[in-house]
């Protein structure tokens, strides 16, 4: 009975990589290119401790890594297009009207001054200033489970005005400076244009206190919760409150029965419970909608307490507020398997189309086991090992 489960294990696992295949086939004008980039997925789906062009080319037999290198930098594909394949096959897999979107960043420490966008600047990932690049990412979470969608790769100013060094590191002439939230607004527009089924948006203060992006889904008629910082300024709906008020001001108003305990999500290590409140707030006019502020408040540390504006139907409940921002903690958990089992972070390239190539592919292969995993909960290691190299 064991051996029998796991040959259809190893079939259903065999049938997604060809449907994998099918779907992205055509972007590629000739077979040699074709069957390479279902290789390169195979490789970062495999069990390789490192997942670059190296090992994944000793995966395939190959004596250099000359062939996936090329893949990466001068085979003729679109990865705008594969990125196009891959929000077709979450929307089929994933799709769900309640889905949540979910904008994030993350570093990749890298050496040297070379690669595309590097520089020193700070990283949530490694929580310091340091040497990196900085991806801004689109994510999507759903019950049926969570994956990346979209990527955008984040040009410090100092890179946009050498447009030497943009040359040398391929970037396009027609590519200028862009703020994180302005990378943020345009892949929530695409997204929307691709019909992804998604009701809510979420991110960190980085994106919240964006009044532009805050108008962007409000105009994309999608609903929101926002994380913004302390000092926020907002205006509060009672009209006995005139002016300007700072969140924490707004917040600490509230008497203490304003408050509830719930659980956003089940953490790694049980419920996360946090105590909860929120505030009608002043923001553009939707009759058919209502602006909150709310608070999230640690039950061990009363002091440690942050803030969402969040606009939704006026009988959106607070459970609902309180289960979208557990799709922001989640995103954290994404990066985290994206780059363990799908190498995300495990790149050696060093130019714009290379940055783009690998991290479309990376993205693919983690939406890939994110659909099988919601279809049969998870494939075991053994399978994966078995499956990687066999021919596309």
């Amino acid at each position: 009975m064991g051996d029998d489960v796991c040959v259809a294990e190893v079939q259903e696992w065999a049938d997604g990589l060809a449907e994998l295949d099918a779907l992205i086939g055509p972007r590629f004008a000739r077979a040699e290119p074709r069957a390479r980039a279902m290789h390169y997925v195979r490789g970062l789906l495999s069990g390789e401790e490192r997942k670059n062009s190296w090992t994944l080319s000793e995966q395939v037999g190959d004596a250099t890594p000359d062939g996936m290198q090329r893949l990466l930098s001068t085979t003729d594909w679109d990865p705008e297009a594969v990125r196009d394949d891959l929000y077709g096959y979450v929307i089929d897999n994933l799709g769900d009207p309640a889905g949540v979107l979910v904008l994030d960043e993350t570093g990749f420490l890298k050496k040297g001054t070379r690669s595309v966008g590097v520089q020193r600047q700070y990283s949530g990932t490694a929580g310091r200033i340091e040497n990196c690049q900085i991806g801004v990412f689109l994510a999507y979470a759903t019950d049926a489970g969570r994956t990346l969608l979209d990527r955008e790769l984040y040009l410090p100013q100092g890179w946009i005005n050498d447009r030497g060094r943009c040359a040398d590191a391929g970037i396009p002439d027609e590519v200028g400076f862009a703020t994180k939230p302005d990378l943020a607004i345009g892949m929530l527009r695409r997204a929307h244009a691709a019909g992804v089924p998604a009701g809510w948006v979420t991110a960190d203060e980085v994106y919240g206190q964006h009044f532009g992006l805050r108008s962007a889904v409000e105009e994309l008629g999608m609903s929101y919760v926002l994380a913004v910082p302390c000092n926020q300024h907002v205006l509060a709906a009672d009209p006995t409150l005139t002016g300007q008020y700072r969140a924490d001001e707004l917040i600490t108003a509230l008497p203490a029965q304003a408050w509830r305990t719930r659980s956003p999500d089940n953490g790694a290590k049980g419920q996360r419970r946090y105590a909860w409140a929120r505030t009608r707030v002043r923001g553009i006019n939707h009759p058919d909608s209502s602006y909150w502020l709310l608070a999230r408040r640690s039950l061990s540390d009363p002091g440690d307490i942050a803030y969402y504006l969040c606009h939704a139907p006026a009988r959106t409940t607070l459970a609902e507020l309180v289960r979208v921002t557990g799709s922001q903690w989640a995103v954290e958990e994404t990066f985290r398997t994206a780059k363990g089992e799908t190498g995300l972070d495990q790149y050696q390239v060093r130019q714009w189309s290379g940055w783009y190539r690998h991290i479309t592919l990376s993205m693919l292969a983690h939406a890939f086991l994110t659909v099988t995993r919601s279809k049969k909960g998870g494939i075991p290691s053994t399978t994966q090992s078995a499956t990687a190299s066999s021919s596309p």
